[in-house]
């Protein structure tokens, strides 16, 4: 547990170092405030600003801005999936005409693109370290009574470029106490996406790993790539459905019967569904569903729920539920893994 806590608070440290940059953007409220500062990113409708006199990080309506001044350069998405990279300024424009912010590309490229359109805005840089975003989140739970200790340790990491991104995430849990065997669960995952010229759409490809001591599951390898669109993506909201093929392969615990390795090819369906409201809360729901091609009738299900709320500047507090759910599972192995989470999380990058 120590190892993990130095290494957690080396992480933090680190991302806080990285990510540090001149505090010089300037933003312009329509009660004509101004605020100057680093602009962090956007998201969930929220423009993200750290002022060199304010301790952390401040949150802006970002449907309440109408000047945007900024040498740093973005990666900007609209509400059409389209995407660019430049850096950001603002015309003076009638206060009747609606807010445009314009983005300059590095060919010297101008494009203005109406306020509203923009849902996302992420930090980049010609700097390797520069460009990534994530989390890292810790929750632990002890009861001197029975002597029952339960910890949770996550952390996730996205990469975001024009035409594409990867993320990849790891979670594991442990729960013990006194007379009963130690329960574990950890799993890691990584999903690279593409951008198509069609609007909305994308093709990813996944991988996830997950080792459960409740399924007497030793390793779950699940390998699977389709095409996705997302059906909304506004500052409110972000849905998105990918539809694909996937091959699954699971290793169990030794039993009375050898059961050998278990391989399946499958169907893959996907949904994620992120709500935000501006007073810094969030739901976040993804699930996937796999029906077993090569053995038909057995179907594979799993799903993850996180709420968050920000306390201040950079740290949430979240509670999650988890799950995985085999309809068909070896006989005398479980079907079922689920439980609840609850913790704090440090974000960086534009989170």
């Amino acid at each position: 547990m120590k190892l993990r806590a130095v290494l957690l608070l080396s992480l933090i440290l680190l991302a806080a170092t990285v990510f540090a940059r001149e505090r010089t953007d300037v933003i312009v409220m329509q009660n004509g405030d101004r605020l100057t500062g680093e602009i962090r990113g956007l998201g969930s409708g929220i423009l993200q600003i750290n002022m060199q006199y304010i301790l952390g990080t401040s949150a802006v309506d970002w449907s309440n801005v109408v000047r945007v001044e900024s040498q740093q350069l973005f990666l900007v998405t609209t509400q059409d999936g389209s995407v660019y990279t430049g850096t950001l300024s603002t015309g003076g424009a009638p206060e009747a005409r609606p807010v445009k912010v314009e983005i300059v590309e590095a060919s010297g490229n101008a494009v203005a693109i109406a306020r509203p359109q923009i849902v996302e805005m992420d930090q980049t840089s010609t700097k390797f370290l520069q460009r990534f975003n994530g989390e890292i989140n810790f929750g632990m739970i002890y009861t001197k009574g029975n002597q029952s200790t339960q910890y949770t340790l996550s952390s996730e990491v996205y990469y975001p470029r024009e035409q594409w991104a990867a993320a990849a995430n790891f979670s594991s849990s442990l729960s013990s106490s006194t007379g009963v065997s130690t329960s574990t669960r950890n799993l890691a995952g990584a999903t690279a996406t593409h951008v198509l010229p069609w609007n909305q759409w994308f093709i990813a490809v996944q991988g996830n790993f997950l080792q459960s001591s409740e399924q007497e599951i030793n390793l779950q390898t699940t390998l699977g790539a389709g095409f996705g669109r997302y059906l909304t993506r506004t500052n409110h909201a972000t849905i998105s459905l990918l539809g694909g093929f996937a091959w699954q392969s699971t290793q169990y615990h030794q039993s009375l019967v050898p059961l050998g390795q278990q391989n399946v090819a499958t169907g893959l369906i996907s949904a994620d569904a992120e709500l935000f409201r501006f007073n810094q809360t969030a739901l976040e729901v993804s699930g996937t569903l796999l029906p077993a091609i090569s053995q038909p009738g057995r179907v594979h299900f799993s799903m993850n729920a996180t709420y968050y709320v920000r306390l201040f500047s950079n740290l949430r507090w979240d509670v999650s539920f988890f799950g995985n759910w085999d309809n068909r599972p070896p006989a005398s192995f479980p079907g079922s893994d689920y439980g609840t989470s609850s913790g704090l999380s440090w974000t960086f990058g534009n989170r």
